[in-house]
């Protein structure tokens, strides 16, 4: 995929504001604390849609379902004033309940419509490094993992190997809880 110029530039801004809301000082996760902050202000932050999109545009972090990756590749690779309308694109992108609440405040200014198209295409590429992240990092785990299964010279894998897979299933279900999932019990 190629990403147009005005794409290049504000997906690392973008990418930015997330990691900048994702913890505090203390290295805590608190993004959903800052995402309903943000969301709160979004009467100040539309202000912002033109000269710092990402500003507003992470207030819809989470808040897309994409129904088409070509299409949003191919808006990847546009310029905004080329895309299409708000409503042409949501069947490419779709909002979930509490993102539609908002898209109803942002589509009230003028510029709104480009405004969501280029959201969505920030949270679609976002969502797409995200992806291809976890899944180096399920690849490097992996690796690290037959390492220490072609080190182990005696076989027994002992409480530490045991325990290892019980504590990332653990940790993957604080991280499932802390996006909204519900727990398996």
């Amino acid at each position: 995929m190629k990403l147009s110029r005005y794409f290049a530039d504000h997906s690392p801004a973008y990418d930015a504001e997330i990691n900048d809301l994702l913890s505090d000082s203390e290295g805590k996760n608190v993004l959903e604390k800052r995402l309903r902050e943000k969301r709160g202000q979004i009467d100040f932050l539309v202000m912002m849609m033109d000269d710092s999109p990402e500003m507003l545009a992470v207030v819809f972090h989470q808040g897309f379902r994409f129904t088409s990756p070509r299409a949003m590749d191919e808006l990847a690779g546009m310029e905004p004033d080329r895309f299409p309308s708000w409503k042409k694109l949501s069947a490419a992108a779709t909002l979930v309940p509490w993102a539609q609440t908002l898209a109803e405040r942002v589509l009230q200014e003028e510029g709104g419509e480009r405004f969501m198209a280029i959201a969505a295409v920030l949270e679609y590429l976002h969502s797409r490094v995200d992806a291809s992240g976890a899944a180096e990092a399920q690849d490097d785990e992996d690796e690290d993992q037959r390492d220490e299964d072609a080190d182990g010279e005696d076989g027994d894998e002992g409480d530490e190997g045991e325990s290892l897979p019980r504590n990332l299933e653990e940790a993957g279900a604080d991280w499932l809880a802390e996006q909204g999932f519900e727990r398996k019990e």
